[in-house]
């Protein structure tokens, strides 16, 4: 008989949130990259517009980390939830009145910046409070298998921004994020991590605001500093971060000027990898992985995705979607592996600043392969810049994961 079961009352409330607004925030999302495409007609201003929606990912991390340690969780997901809403009426209200410019642009992809790396850090911090022992796997095995399947609302959000515009994205977005918004506030799980961090600091000196928040920072940043598994694994997503930064600047736009109706083509092959991501999603929640094997099951994983990665693009199209389809039941298991491991390994009254660091790295790394990406464009073939950021992400995996066997194997290698 099941003494915990995964789906309470409160995890059944994130969980239906979180597609909601997924759902919305996958179709603006991608007509949000069409739009900068043909508004800019150029990659480099493309990885720019990117760059300007993950500068806040570097930094509001770091500052909401510890924030989230002393204060509701719950209570930040469901403001920012509305506030998003709000904002998207106030831009569909601008563009419909056709005041669409660059700096609207920047400005509105820069605060939708802010308000995602806020929301990730607290729903990473909250999200595993809600999960009951011993179905972890199976909880992040929901979370990967639902994230990828609202990847199938990225064909709808081509058609109807070609159809349509993109203005009833962002209304439908304003519906989405206000119903999620709802769903979380009825979560009634008690956050005791706050009651904990406040004893903790009971008979300190009063502190000023930014004195305890850099106190807090420094606590997490020594945290990380001392565990030298989750270290190498933050390391090693680092340098992977880089190689998504790459990929999401040049593979859409690659797609584009190689085909006719290129947006399609590329939706075809990145569509079969999420069905594959979503059916290994599926797999994981029926079957759990050996405790003793997920160290060794993981750094194969980054290995053959490196490589595949490399040289896809090399192949014809037939080819790059058996490629898609391997890195997307490889890349959910590598998902789930990594983010079971450390979010149950990591405290509870720690998760924010762990979460934060961690975030907060994985953003540079993405705004470097941007950078990285959108400069070498100017002169050196799409291909070639995949191919080679690629190998450096898998020169890491050797490095980092291969060379921290011990120290990541107690981080991995646990029951959930």
């Amino acid at each position: 008989m099941e003494t915990n079961k995964l789906w309470t009352r409160d995890f059944t409330i994130i969980t239906l949130g979180s597609v909601v607004s997924m759902l919305g925030g996958q179709l603006l999302g991608f007509a949000m990259s069409l739009l900068v495409l043909d508004f800019t007609g150029s990659t480099f201003y493309f990885a720019l517009y990117n760059i300007v929606y993950f500068v806040p990912y570097v930094i509001m991390p770091l500052i909401a980390g510890p924030f989230l340690d002393r204060f509701s969780r719950k209570r930040t997901i469901y403001t920012l939830d509305f506030f998003t809403a709000g904002v998207c009426a106030v831009f569909a209200l601008i563009l419909h009145a056709g005041h669409l410019n660059f700096a609207i642009l920047a400005g509105g992809t820069f605060l939708f910046g802010v308000i995602g790396s806020v929301y990730q850090v607290a729903y990473e911090s909250f999200y595993p409070l809600l999960i009951t022992p011993g179905n972890f796997q199976k909880a992040y095995s929901v979370a990967s298998t639902l994230q990828t399947l609202t990847l199938a609302m990225i064909p709808v959000s081509a058609f109807v921004y070609n159809t349509f515009g993109i203005v009833p994205l962002f209304a439908f977005n304003v519906i989405t994020y206000t119903i999620a918004a709802i769903f979380e506030t009825q979560i009634r799980h008690e956050e005791q991590y706050i009651a904990k961090r406040a004893a903790e600091s009971a008979g300190e000196e009063a502190k000023a605001g930014l004195k305890r928040f850099w106190d807090d920072f420094r606590e997490g940043m020594q945290y990380l500093k001392s565990e030298k598994g989750l270290l190498a694994v933050a390391v090693y997503f680092l340098f992977s971060s880089m190689n998504d930064g790459v990929g999401q600047t040049v593979t859409l736009p690659y797609f584009k000027s190689a085909y006719a109706n290129g947006e399609y083509i590329y939706m075809l092959v990145w569509g079969c990898g999420s069905a594959a991501r979503a059916l290994g999603g599926i797999y994981h929640y029926r079957h759990r992985l050996p405790v003793e094997k997920k160290y060794d099951i993981a750094l194969i994983v980054y290995i053959v995705i490196n490589i595949l990665s490399a040289f896809y693009l090399y192949l014809p199209i037939p080819a790059e979607i058996v490629c898609c389809i391997v890195i997307g039941l490889l890349g959910v298991t590598s998902y789930n592996i990594r983010i079971s491991a450390t979010q149950r390994y990591v405290p509870d009254e720690k998760k924010g600043r762990f979460n934060g660091a961690f975030n907060t790295l994985s953003m540079i790394g993405i705004l470097t392969g941007e950078a990285f990406a959108g400069v070498l464009s100017l002169k050196i073939p799409l291909r070639v810049i995949v191919m080679v950021i690629c190998l450096i992400n898998l020169a890491a995996a050797f490095v980092f994961i291969g060379g921290n066997r011990e120290a990541i194997s107690k981080v991995y290698n646990t029951e959930d």
